[in-house]
């Protein structure tokens, strides 16, 4: 009965954070944000190389077969 009792005792209790709560919605902020980032160096890329590609789709016909 004394070992249930110090179990249930120890149960309620709770564990102990790694971080301040604060510190954990900040880091999803960061990680996202970079993501973000990221995402937005790629815009446009595909019209940067637009005279490659149109020079590598004159070659091949119209496309009609696709």
């Amino acid at each position: 009965m004394i070992l249930l009792t110090s179990i249930l005792a120890h149960a309620e209790e709770p564990a102990p954070l790694v971080l301040p709560i604060w510190a954990f919605p900040l880091i999803a902020a960061v990680f996202f944000v970079a993501v973000g980032v990221v995402t937005f160096s790629y815009r446009n890329v595909a019209n940067r190389h637009s005279d490659k590609v149109g020079a590598h789709d004159g070659g091949h016909g119209d496309g009609a077969g696709h």
